[in-house]
């Protein structure tokens, strides 16, 4: 058997969530609501949470279009484990969670309208419970989305980081063109299946130099292929129906408080769009610039950035 750093990423990962308390759930949910009782096709979604009934303030972590929910939130879900109920799911095509049989691919809206049906489902949860909300790039596009569909009522403070809310068709583009060009579309370099498509898209993705980036071409490639191959199609079809850079989608402020972080070397999202992010989303927003990191700051400066995201989180949280 050869090195699998996919084995070795997902035994750091589940460690870091064991660690911390948390562990895998299976939640099935009815298509329709008025089904409920009598069976038939069903949503399923995965989940880390603790154990038991919620004896601290609920927060949700939304992954990004990146490997694994537990690769992206490793480092974070310690520290916040001391202070939140913690819980992180895999979005709808992702990991373990799917969609409806037969359903069409999940825009960020319906993925939102998961996680609130989640959240209603989850053991010992108060109905009134207010949720605080962490989305990580794609996940903040769907971080939004809830908030704005629970309203403040259900969902408290929000933390979006490094995503473009204001992405355009331009702006799909010139990432394109900062890769150095040969990609189709956005999805060839945000899922790739070679190793050189691999590397660039951690040079795009990190300001430090990865660890990872020094393996052999196999490793990587072998990595990449288990990593995306299985569900391509499928997240292929959500980006597609990601309305953010879309006419249907329009940015409007949120009611609640939020905190906007953003790597200063970001090439996926570059650091002018947060500007003009902040300046739609209301008075009630914070932007705190993550320095020498790029699309991950919760990756490559995972002490600063659990800081940041604590302090604000407990300050609104009340």
């Amino acid at each position: 058997m050869g090195f699998s750093i996919v084995s070795l990423m997902n035994c750091l990962s589940r460690r870091a969530f064991a660690s911390a308390g948390l562990c895998p759930h299976t939640v099935s949910l009815p298509c329709n609501p008025n089904e409920a009782s009598r069976g038939g096709a069903q949503t399923t979604i995965h989940y880390w949470a603790p154990a038991g009934q919620p004896r601290l303030p609920p927060l949700l972590l939304i992954h990004g279009f990146g490997p694994m929910a537990t690769w992206q939130w490793r480092r974070q879900v310690g520290p916040f484990a001391r202070r939140f109920h913690v819980i992180v799911p895999d979005l709808l095509c992702f990991g373990g969670s799917s969609p409806c049989p037969a359903s069409p691919p999940p825009s960020e809206s319906a993925q939102a309208d998961a996680l609130a049906a989640l959240l209603d489902a989850l053991p010992g949860m108060p109905a009134a419970a207010r949720v605080a909300v962490v989305g990580t790039s794609y996940g903040g596009f769907v971080a939004y989305a809830l908030a704005r569909k629970a309203g403040p009522e259900r969902v408290g403070p929000v933390v979006i980081s490094d995503s473009d809310l204001l992405k355009t068709a331009e702006d799909d583009r010139a990432l394109l063109e900062r890769a150095g060009g040969g990609f189709d579309s956005v999805a060839d370099l945000l899922m790739p299946l070679d190793a050189r498509t691999a590397r660039r898209l951690m040079e795009l993705s990190f300001y430090r130099k990865q660890l990872t980036a020094l393996l052999p071409d196999s490793v990587i490639r072998d990595a990449v292929q288990e990593l995306f191959s299985d569900k391509r199609e499928e997240m292929i079809g959500v980006m597609k129906a990601t309305t953010v850079g879309t006419d249907e989608f329009h940015l409007r402020p949120l009611e609640q408080d939020v905190l906007l972080v953003w790597g200063d070397h970001d090439q996926i999202f570059p650091l002018e769009k947060a500007f003009a992010v902040k300046r739609c989303l209301g008075e009630n927003v914070r932007l705190e610039i993550s320095e020498k990191t790029g699309h991950v700051p919760q990756t490559e400066d995972p002490n600063r950035f659990n800081k940041v995201v604590l302090d604000f989180l407990l300050c609104h949280s009340k």
